[in-house]
């Protein structure tokens, strides 16, 4: 009874979101319907063609003013719109008088052109939108190294964590990915990069040769990517594994734990934690932390622990250490839980190897054989107990959004990446600002072509497409984290909306568009039957995506709970 009540709780809270992302929801995609429907309508009347209705929603109007022959409504529905024109029914009978200002009996140029100024407008909305962005400040990575090991490529070549980049063989880098680029360009030769070290401000120029290496980015047209071994842009979040018994525990800090700050000292990341305790070692002090109740790191605790005036000469001694080997959760009915692991069990050995970080333990998952059991040691309450745990075979998301299958035992690590650090970019005038806006659009219709590609090549999974509440959720989302945030998620889908229009399915514009390319070029019309057909298939064709996308939408929803 518990367990029912605790989900209905859940789902009731998760509706009471839902309706609060309402508004940005109907703004937002109210505002591309409306845009959409508005090109064809201006090109339909430059074209001569009379337009009936112009309708933002479906079903019953709730609003409608009539302007010549235009009716304007506003309907109940916010999930679409049309533009009614006149003699758009196949095979309706048109007075000779009124073909002038019929649709059907258009050139069939013209017939394109109403068709296709949807799409296009959706496009040039879309550049619009992105060249407020720009205008405003767009939010992009900054060109700062994250966590670099001891052993790597990077690390040997000069390289520490947080190191800024400033330049590559004396080409400015403004964002990471100005830094990629040129990586990319390096051709497996050695190059002069500039860097800033963030611990002395000091200016060094590092030697180093770029290799290259498939692309893992697979949204990307270039298969190669230039890449030094260690260099990321990635870091640890600053969250903590405590050890029982060290001072740290005993001042109450516990596993998961995230530091916000050491005597009013923000933290960023896992590896500024040992230089500001340190600093204070043998003094009172006071540190903020973050202590949430569940991986989803929602409903946080904030807390101040005061550490006593103590001595200690590292990190391992005052009682930190990182927890990647920590369990955070053990998942229901899976190998892991049979086998008797807990939340909270240590892991410290996985058979007979020492791990040192959560990639060794997967690693060996991974490379299971499939005969026998993986041997796994744990650390609970101050005890090494052993378990054999047998993997099995299930699917996965991987990061790059394709489906694979590959052994796992059920267990979750207090693995946490910090965000990314981010640098706002803001042109200087309406010139770059519209400059960066075509890019930005025409890199997002790239990207959603191929994702298209991708999706047919099996290499991204069908399980990421999403219906209208995946659309409301990113809204809610964005709109919470700012303006710039929302105008460019509307970039972005009406970009999707480009593209998806411009798809050779009847009902879309872009069947349409066939048709008439069909007529065009055979100087005849498809018959009215063949069209009818067509038609038909196509309706069935696009409610089964809208269904299949709701499917996966009320999926990732009740996985969720």
């Amino acid at each position: 009874m518990e367990i029912t009540l605790s989900y209905l709780q859940s789902a009731v809270s998760y509706l009471q979101t839902g309706f609060s992302a309402v508004a940005p929801f109907v703004v937002l995609l109210g505002l591309l319907i409306f845009v959409h429907e508005l090109g064809h309508f201006l090109v339909a009347r430059m074209c001569g063609v009379r337009v009936e209705i112009f309708s933002l929603g479906f079903g019953k109007k709730i609003l409608s003013y009539k302007k010549g022959d235009t009716t304007y409504c506003l309907s109940l529905i916010p999930l679409g719109g049309y533009v009614k024109m006149f003699g758009d029914e196949m095979g309706a009978e048109i007075p000779e008088s009124e073909k002038k200002f019929s649709f059907t009996h258009k050139s069939v140029s013209r017939r394109i052109a109403v068709v296709l100024a949807g799409p296009v407008m959706n496009f040039l909305f879309a550049l619009l939108v992105f060249a407020v962005v720009s205008l405003l400040g767009e939010e992009v990575r900054a060109p700062l190294a994250g966590d670099i090991n001891a052993d790597s490529t990077a690390y040997q070549a000069g390289f520490r964590s947080g190191d800024q980049i400033l330049g590559v063989e004396g080409e400015s880098v403004k964002t990471w990915d100005d830094f990629q680029h040129l990586l990319n360009q390096a051709n497996d030769r050695s190059v002069r990069i500039e860097v800033k070290r963030e611990s002395s401000e000091q200016t060094l120029n590092i030697e180093a040769k770029p290799k290259l290496s498939p692309n893992p980015n697979v949204l990307s047209l270039e298969s190669m990517v230039g890449e030094i071994d260690g260099l990321s842009a990635s870091s640890r979040a600053p969250a903590i594994a405590v050890r029982p018994g060290l001072p740290a525990y005993k001042a109450g800090f516990r596993v998961g734990d995230f530091i916000k700050s050491i005597n009013g000292k923000p933290i960023k990341y896992f590896r500024d934690i040992e230089n500001a305790l340190l600093a204070y070692q043998g003094h009172q002090f006071n540190v903020e932390i973050e202590r949430f109740t569940n991986l989803d790191f929602k409903n946080a605790q904030n807390l101040t622990i005061a550490v006593p005036a103590i001595s200690f000469s590292s990190l391992a001694v005052f009682g930190f250490e990182a927890p990647d080997l920590y369990l955070a959760k053990v998942m229901e009915k899976t190998p892991a839980i049979k086998a008797g692991l807990k939340d909270g069990d240590r892991i410290v050995e996985v058979n007979g190897k020492v791990p040192t970080k959560w990639e060794d333990v997967l690693s060996s998952v991974k490379g299971y054989s499939g005969v026998g059991a993986i041997s796994i040691k744990v650390e609970r309450e101050g005890t090494v107990q052993a378990f054999e745990v047998t993997p099995q075979m299930s699917a996965h998301m991987n990061t790059q959004g394709g489906e694979e299958k590959r052994y796992t035992i059920g267990i979750i690590p207090y693995v946490s990446m910090a965000p990314p650090a981010i640098v706002t970019l803001r042109s200087t005038g309406l010139i770059s600002g519209f400059s960066r806006g075509l890019e930005k659009s025409c890199q997002v219709t790239v990207m959603t072509v191929v994702s298209f590609l991708r999706l047919i090549q099996g290499i991204i999974s069908p399980k990421n497409i999403g219906g209208v509440i995946s659309i409301g959720q990113a809204a809610s989302e964005t709109f919470k984290i700012g303006i710039s945030h929302f105008l460019s998620m509307m970039g972005i889908i009406s970009i999707n909306l480009f593209i998806l229009n411009l798809l050779p399915i009847p009902v879309l514009d872009g069947g349409h568009l066939l048709f008439y390319t069909i007529e065009a070029l055979r100087g005849a019309p498809m018959s009215i039957r063949k069209m009818e057909i067509a038609q038909q298939v196509g309706l069935a064709v696009l409610m089964s995506l809208m269904v299949f996308a709701l499917f996966n939408d009320f999926s990732r929803l009740f996985s969720s709970l």
